[in-house]
């Protein structure tokens, strides 16, 4: 039985996509040969790359803008530090909404003056902080749009008079928004694009070469880009799932359509939370998460009893992070508003027996 994957990553693929990743593994457009075994020098996987960083771009309709997508590896905690590296050089301003923005802050740190413009640390990350100031003076701000662990969203953005880094790794290509009004974004494939291995990074090609540090060339992005995410070998099998992905969304309708889906996903979930008495979410109601919705169980004697009903419904994967521990549904962008419906059902069903 295919499990509904409630994973919050590395998560759930389309299955399309599987099956095409699968055949190309085995041999790759006909050639005899597997994705994993051609050189990333040759036409055909030089074509994936150029069609993978085209399609983020295009995606978020950053095309002839000045920017540049890049797929590197090291994952989005190697960005904490790439991002400093290449645009700190006096003071930085960050808001910290969660473990990996703490962390990001952390790495930063090394480097030069680093302020947080805002926090939710004293509340376990339960909120988004509002009504902060970011000096005009600082180099630039970051932010992270989801938290995966404790299931907030930033559902706006500050206007900046600097550039505007932001971590979304867990929730890019899930809904519209200006993506112009970021200089820098990155992202870990392993929520919403691929399998673990690849980081999308796109890049406003104006806000580089400011700083008076040198930097090491596998950490430049001006080396990057100027290779065309091929300084190094690239990690081809998460680039090539990346890209089919990005095209499964393209054919769907983009970003506009997927969106809608999870809308429908999000309050299906959030209703079932704010309904059922067995049930508490976790993050603030104005700040949940359209992507991991966060929620404990009331009653700790139905525990037993509610995970073996997850598992005979083939529920997978929902258990909360330990720093806020209960459960913690993740949908993104491939998981079937079926999958939610079946929870759901789960949760209603726990109600009528307690």
């Amino acid at each position: 039985m295919k499990k509904h994957n409630f994973s919050a990553g590395p998560c759930i693929l389309p299955q399309d996509v599987l099956l095409k990743a699968s055949q190309a593994v085995l041999d790759f457009n006909d050639s005899g040969l597997s994705l994993i075994e051609i050189s990333h020098r040759s036409k055909p996987f030089v074509d994936v790359m150029e069609k993978a960083r085209s399609l983020a771009l295009e995606l978020l309709g950053l095309e002839g803008k000045g920017y540049k997508a890049l797929f590197l590896q090291g994952g989005a905690s190697t960005q904490f530090l790439m991002v400093a590296l290449n645009l700190l050089e006096k003071r930085a301003g960050y808001l910290n909404t969660g473990t990996w923005a703490d962390k990001s802050i952390k790495e930063a740190k090394i480097y030069d003056d680093v302020y947080e413009v805002g926090s939710s640390k004293e509340a376990n990350y339960n909120y988004i902080p509002k009504g902060y100031e970011i000096p005009s003076d600082y180099d630039y701000f970051h932010c992270t749009s989801n938290n995966t662990i404790f299931g907030t969203q930033m559902k706006s953005f500050p206007k900046c008079d600097i550039p505007m880094v932001c971590d979304m790794s867990s929730d890019i290509f899930s809904r519209v928004i200006d993506f112009s009004k970021f200089d820098l974004i990155y992202a870990g494939a392993q929520k919403n694009m691929g399998p673990a291995g690849t980081t999308l990074v796109v890049i406003k090609e104006d806000i580089l070469g400011k700083v008076s540090r040198k930097i090491p060339s596998m950490m430049d992005y001006k080396v990057h880009v100027s290779k065309g995410s091929m300084f190094n070998t690239p990690p081809v099998f998460p680039v090539y799932v990346s890209m089919l992905t990005l095209d499964w969304l393209k054919n769907l309708g983009g970003i506009s359509a997927i969106e809608k889906e999870n809308e429908k996903k999000a309050r299906l979930m959030y209703s079932e939370i704010d309904l059922n008495p067995l049930f508490k979410g976790y993050a603030a109601k104005d700040d949940r998460s359209m992507m991991n919705a966060t929620f404990t169980l009331e009653n700790e004697n139905l525990k037993d009893t509610f995970e073996t009903m997850l598992k005979e419904a083939g529920i997978n994967g929902l258990n909360g992070h330990r720093s806020v521990g209960g459960y913690r549904a993740s949908m993104y962008n491939a998981l079937p508003l079926d999958s939610v419906k079946a929870l759901v059902e789960v949760m209603s069903e726990l109600e009528s027996k307690a």
